[in-house]
């Protein structure tokens, strides 16, 4: 086996403790047992549906047990699964699909009918995999995912094998873009999700099956990802807890509810969770702030936020509820795992806000290619080096833009400016681009722009972010309409919600006369942020 693989790991952990959980959702729990058969059956569906090599399995799922198993199956055939954002609406997930050359899709009931209404143009996928959700049955182009899953076939391997270069491919959420596939070697992903495990727990370089006999001869940590596994942070939260013989606990509610979560973390006694900076941690500190015995959160050991920023005053409000807790505020992003984090908790008062500490692999280098020290007084670029993806599927010139060699080594540099003090901390300022990210969601402002604009009464558009204290930047559109329209007479967010997935929607609307784009068709970005901020009484940092 060239490299690690997460199929031969998972497959070594479920023969080692066959019997532990390694998969919670409500009053259902599977065994390690369980997964890797279940796995072995729906992987054999994708085979018998005719997927290729180089081809790909789509997950288009909420967070439920068939999303891993479902992932586990791609794994095991040497095919790479595809993260779906199930916020998506026609467009969206037809330029996906196609994108990523997927041969299979495994869906929830509740998305039939927006399927059925695109089937057509995405003449690729050969098979569509059904999961029962309760919505409905089965449609008759569909094949029912639990008959494969109980299937009871042997060990699935395809002809083409499996090895540490099956991908995993990872689509953005559009910050470079029209969202792009990030590919992860197997043996890369898995040893540098490992770096963040127990340290009892870690893998070496080399494969080695047997240590991991080893050391997941007993049952793993308990991980609760609050956040979607269609997202980098959800799904490498489980990856990693799966990695080192644990389980992964979902929640059933099809939005996240604060008081559910609370009530699985006491229930299940979970150890970690994941979640997505103040957009989940306020209305989880609101909770506890209303009901302050009402539960009982010591399990908790950590709780990691990742994609955007994590107030200071909401870390300090949790650690009122459970001092014993460590809250990571991580740095990492779909092609850069771990480059920076900053710890509160134990010991350690609250970290402030977008301050972070720089990794043993991650170095800011400035835009002509120079490696900054601490108290340099410029500013660059955060880069990571080691295990780092190969590059963007399909996208060559992006790729040499953002994995790079400088002095031999190859790093990982998606953009993030930043500097490093003195003391070496790195503070972070923020993107180069204009892209916003609102509760975790990257928001390519164009795309926006574009549905804003098809409507009969707008002449022109600019959408920008704004502060905002729970979702970290609220979507605004300024808005040039025709000669003698009235905005007032129109739902400028109903209009992009029926073209876009409803979280790239403006918050807020703001007319302008002309938004006086040069003769390049560009625009002066930061001054209609400046201009909407002003507007709306909003304070910018």
């Amino acid at each position: 086996m060239a490299g690690w693989n997460f199929a031969d790991t998972w497959e070594t952990i479920a023969e080692t403790i066959p019997e532990a959980p390694a998969l919670l959702h409500g009053d259902l729990e599977r065994s390690w047992e369980e997964f890797d058969a279940r796995a072995d059956g729906v992987a054999q569906a994708y085979l018998d549906a005719g997927a290729a090599e180089g081809t790909t399995v789509a997950q288009y799922l909420t967070n439920r047990p068939e999303y891993l198993e479902s992932v586990f199956a791609a794994f095991k055939v040497g095919l790479a699964p595809v993260n779906t954002n199930y916020r998506y609406v026609d467009d969206e997930l037809v330029y996906l699909w196609d994108n990523a050359d997927t041969s299979v899709v495994v869906f929830e009931g509740q998305f039939t009918e927006r399927i059925d209404a695109l089937r057509d143009r995405v003449p690729a996928v050969r098979a569509w995999l059904w999961v029962d959700d309760g919505a409905g049955a089965c449609p008759e182009w569909a094949h029912p995912y639990e008959p494969a899953a109980v299937s009871g076939v042997p060990r699935t391997v395809a002809p083409w094998g499996r090895s540490g270069d099956s991908l995993y491919l990872l689509y953005t959420g559009g910050t470079t873009g029209m969202p792009k596939g990030v590919m992860w070697r197997n043996d890369d992903l898995l040893l540098v999700l490992n770096e963040g495990a127990p340290r009892k727990r870690h893998l070496p370089e080399d494969v080695d099956l047997d240590h991991v006999r080893t050391v997941c001869a007993t049952p793993g940590i308990r991980t609760l990802p609050a956040c979607p596994l269609m997202h980098g942070t959800g799904a490498f939260n489980a990856f990693t807890a799966l990695t080192v013989g644990g389980s992964v606990v979902t929640l059933t509610g099809a939005k996240f509810d604060a008081v559910e979560l609370l009530d699985t973390i006491e229930a299940k006694q979970v150890n970690n969770t994941a979640i997505v900076g103040d957009a989940f941690a306020r209305p989880i500190l609101a909770a506890l702030e209303a009901e302050s015995t009402r539960w009982d959160i010591s399990s908790l050991r950590v709780v990691l936020s990742s994609g955007v920023m994590w107030s200071q005053a909401t870390k300090d409000g949790l650690l009122r509820h459970n001092p014993n807790m460590l809250l990571v505020d991580s740095l990492g992003s779909s092609e850069a795992v771990g480059m920076a984090s900053s710890v509160s908790g134990g010991s350690k008062h609250a970290a402030r806000t977008a301050t972070f500490t720089l990794g043993p692999k991650t170095q800011v280098i400035t835009d002509d290619g120079r490696l900054l020290s601490p108290g340099d007084d410029e500013i660059g670029k955060v880069a990571i080096k080691g295990h780092v993806p190969i590059g963007y599927y399909k996208d060559p010139m992006k790729s040499a833009e953002t994995f790079v060699q400088v002095d031999g080594d190859s790093y990982s540099m998606p953009g993030d400016y930043a500097r490093v003090e003195a003391d070496g901390t790195l503070v972070l300022l923020g993107r180069g681009s204009v892209c916003i990210n609102t509760g975790g969601e990257k928001v390519f402002p164009e795309e926006v722009e574009e549905a804003l604009k098809e409507h009969d009464l707008v002449h022109d558009a600019v959408v920008v972010g704004l502060p905002d204290e729970r979702f970290g930047q609220a979507i605004t559109a300024v808005i040039e309409p025709i000669v003698g329209a009235d905005l007032g007479d129109i739902d400028l967010v109903a209009h992009v919600k029926e073209r876009l997935a409803a979280y790239k929607a403006p918050k807020q609307v703001v007319p302008v006369e002309s938004l006086g784009r040069a003769a390049n068709g560009k625009v002066d970005y930061k001054r209609w942020t400046a201009h909407a901020a002003d507007t709306l009484g909003v304070t910018l940092p």
